[in-house]
């Protein structure tokens, strides 16, 4: 497996190298020795699917406020997604910045996103599904989220967004007193 990493500090994606043979092809998708210069600390305690059935629908950008952030290793198993990660972290010298890359279950590209980003994608395809591992539980309380029109983030979208949670379209807009996380 590669980690490349991103313009966003901490953060990267990960392509898996498959082992092809006249059956099929296999590979790893994760190595906790792989992620030791990334985060040597890393431990999955959560493991979450999701389906979203239509094409440009948008969901983030999610969250979780310390003490219960969380670190994030996503993978779209069916069909394509925008994946979108904003550094939070008000030390970072990348703080407020995004990155966006195609996942796709043809690609097999995976994003690792660090604690204290908020990630959200918007799907390319009818009948996406992700994977997503998480190093901390959800935690109702600590849940937060950042509005995906927000002119502060001016987040380029590749499709007209369709398919907002009511939850997601409340996040209220960032002012100039956002100090991060």
């Amino acid at each position: 497996m590669t980690l490349t990493p991103t313009p966003l500090a901490d953060c990267c994606v990960i392509e898996p190298t498959p082992f092809q043979d006249e059956r099929g092809w296999f590979c790893r998708v994760f190595c906790k020795e792989a992620f030791q210069t990334v985060a040597p600390d890393l431990e999955w305690v959560q493991i979450n699917h999701s389906f979203t059935r239509a094409r440009g629908a948008l969901r983030g950008l999610h969250f979780q406020r310390p003490p219960h952030a969380e670190a994030k290793l996503v993978r779209c198993v069916a069909g394509a997604v925008w994946d979108t990660v904003v550094d939070l972290r008000r030390e970072s010298p990348t703080f407020l910045h995004a990155f966006a890359v195609e996942l796709s279950a043809a690609n097999r590209k995976m994003l690792y996103i660090p604690p204290r980003f908020a990630h959200g994608f918007q799907t390319l395809a009818d009948d996406c599904e992700l994977l997503y591992h998480h190093t901390h539980p959800y935690t109702p309380q600590a849940e937060g989220g950042l509005r995906y029109d927000d002119p502060r983030l001016a987040l380029r979208w590749p499709l007209p967004p369709a398919c907002l949670s009511a939850r997601d379209l409340a996040h209220p807009l960032l002012d100039n007193t956002f100090e991060g996380l």
